[in-house]
């Protein structure tokens, strides 16, 4: 068989693990992934190309989320290719999104961080040099992978903004690691600045949560109330009245919220077919509910609305043929103006 007899054949399995994936038989898809990305990832062999890594290993990463084993994606992986820094970008871009929503996000910082370290920025384009063994002839030989500038920015906004500043709450770490890491300098300056603006807001929360639970504050607040209390003073009773309009107030937005919420029971329904979603609103489905009432209203009353329909028309012709008979009927004798005279020459007589 020929390399391209072999690469056809592979590609051939490839689609069969995506029509797996797409029919949702995801056990099939992952277990045919996998072994698909041996045979790619054997040192032995040379017929692998990046874009047949990168769809059988999107083929398997999809599939481990569905069958709710998210924790293990980067692990499953890892025993495929030699390196971290092997992984297609897209392929660990998505494997670290998974974890990172599921909230297994414990070994993510250990895989980005090996993944990220070792580029040289050469010629607008990132290179790293991985060492490799060959098993044939018993000697190591290295290996050179190239990555573009926007997939490697991709993957460090991850780190920076998503995995350190967010999840991790590290704002500084992230900071000191954009100040180091090699990055084009227009880059470098708006991921700091988005850092910075993390940071000012992170402090500006916590300054006003510490002034709130501050206890000198809460005392003395205190302290003031009793104070006014005991003298009967007109403070502390417009405050009294001020609770009280408060805790009414509160009342009636919870009351509020709970019938909102009786009445909204559903904000928007999911439905899901194959690999594609689609998402129903909740005015959508209001919309809809109401056009099938009057429907139903329609069908339901359809005889009685037609017969009243009926009954008017035939009102309304009764009453055009009324009037066109009342109109029409009255009879003009074009001789009344002569009797008249004639009488009268009679009697003159």
């Amino acid at each position: 068989m020929t390399d391209s007899d072999s690469l056809a054949a592979i590609w051939k399995e490839i689609e069969v693990s995506e029509s797996y994936l797409v029919c949702s038989m995801y056990e099939e898809a992952a277990s045919l992934a996998s072994s698909i990305l041996k045979r790619l990832c054997d040192p032995r062999q040379d017929i692998a190309t990046q874009d047949m890594l990168e769809s059988t290993a999107m083929v398997l990463v999809q599939a481990l989320n569905q069958l709710g084993r998210t924790p293990e994606i980067l692990n499953q992986l890892k025993l495929y290719f030699i390196s971290v820094k092997a992984f297609p970008a897209r392929v660990l871009l998505t494997g670290v999104c998974f974890q990172i929503a599921e909230g297994s996000a414990s070994g993510v910082r250990e895989f980005l961080e090996e993944f990220l370290n070792g580029w040289s920025l050469v010629d607008a384009q990132y290179r790293a040099v991985i060492a490799e063994s060959n098993v044939d002839h018993q000697r190591r030989y290295e290996t050179q992978y190239v990555l573009g500038i926007e997939e490697y920015l991709e993957i460090v906004e991850v780190y920076v903004i998503t995995l350190l500043a967010t999840v991790l709450k590290d704002v500084d770490l992230a900071i000191s690691w954009i100040e180091n890491a090699s990055l084009p300098e227009e880059n470098r300056q708006g991921l700091l600045r988005r850092l910075h603006s993390l940071h000012s807001l992170k402090s500006t929360t916590l300054s006003q949560i510490s002034s709130q639970q501050s206890p000198t504050n809460n005392n003395e607040a205190y302290s003031l109330k009793e104070l006014d209390a005991r003298e009967g003073s007109p403070k502390a009773l417009k405050g009294k009245h001020a609770d009280n309009k408060t805790h009414r107030s509160l009342g009636v937005s919870k009351l509020s919220e709970r019938v909102e919420t009786c009445f909204w029971c559903f904000r928007s329904i999911n439905l899901k077919f194959g690999t594609a979603k689609f998402v129903i609103s909740s005015g959508k489905i209001m919309l809809g509910c109401l056009i099938l009432f009057f429907y139903y209203v329609f069908r339901k009353k359809q005889a009685t609305l037609k017969r009243i329909v009926t009954r008017q028309m035939i009102a309304m012709k009764r009453a055009l043929v009324d009037f066109w008979q009342l109109a029409f009927s009255y009879q003009v004798n074009p001789l009344a103006a002569v009797e008249p005279l004639a009488a009268a020459a009679r009697q003159a007589q």
